[in-house]
């Protein structure tokens, strides 16, 4: 259902595009880019966010069965939709800067499970060695995102605009990882542990795209835009159940793709 929300939504706004490009340079209206404007966008988004579990003592209890350290899914991906302001200035017939902010949600996740070989291992704190099998869960998301960039652009024609931008990007991330490690004599009290850990992030981000007036509207342009962000680490630390408890970390990355197209009202005409 979202993916044909914004697929609707994207085809609207690229069929006022359409007529505006096939137009071949020629006598255009002038047009005054300086000024206010805001406008509303949607788009997708895919990165990367893949969270790290590092537990060396799973090797060493386990005599190297268990691995010392688990990585999530990599690939996050999903619908984006927000707004942006901005202000422009027109230099010349030639160039145009500006600044601009937005603000996303999105529904970026990626969830994974594990499950490790059954080991001889007091998982259970009996005193003796019984057959155990970990198992656990790891996903990161992306909660929502926005930027603060400076723009460059070059104006193909009068109405439409070819540009540069980056700046500050900013944006809430989460991590979050539920472990098990049970034994078959007593599957109804598995030793558990997790975290869960959140973080308003700041990064950067740079990209480009192209704008241009909406045909026989003086006030609308529409836009077409992708930016690579970083919103940077996120990281803790924590110790388990399995007697006496043994000391772990998780950290993930977070980078983002974005592509959006969206429309702005221009308040200086």
């Amino acid at each position: 259902m979202k993916k044909q929300l914004l697929m609707s939504a994207a085809v609207g706004v690229l069929a006022a595009i359409e007529p505006a490009m096939a137009q071949a340079p020629g006598p255009w209206p002038a047009f005054n880019w300086t000024g206010f404007y805001a406008g509303l966008n949607v788009g997708w988004s895919w990165g990367n966010g893949a969270v790290t579990y590092n537990e060396p003592a799973l090797a060493t209890i386990s005599h190297g069965v268990w691995p010392s350290s688990f990585s999530g899914p990599s690939f996050l991906d999903g619908a984006i939709g927000g707004g942006q302001i901005g202000y422009n200035w027109q230099v010349n017939t030639t160039w145009v800067t500006g600044l601009e902010a937005d603000w996303q949600a999105t529904g970026e996740t990626a969830n994974g499970n594990f499950t490790t070989p059954s080991f001889a291992v007091d998982c259970e704190g009996r005193g003796s060695r019984i057959p155990c099998t970990l198992s656990g869960s790891l996903g990161s998301q992306i909660l929502w995102f926005g930027t603060v960039r400076g723009r460059v652009g070059w104006l193909y024609t009068p109405q439409i605009m070819v540009y540069a931008t980056g700046g500050l990007a900013y944006g809430k991330v989460d991590v979050s990882g539920n472990f098990s490690g049970s034994a078959p004599g007593n599957p109804n009290n598995p030793h558990v542990w997790g975290f869960n850990q959140s973080a308003i992030n700041t990064g950067w981000t740079v990209g480009g795209g192209v704008e241009g007036v909406v045909a026989n509207t003086p006030t609308v342009t529409w836009k077409a835009e992708y930016l690579y962000v970083d919103l940077g680490s996120i990281s803790g630390s924590g110790f388990d159940t399995l007697p006496p408890g043994h000391p772990y970390s998780f950290n993930a990355h977070f980078t983002d793709n974005i592509f959006r197209v969206g429309l702005n009202w221009q308040f200086s005409h």
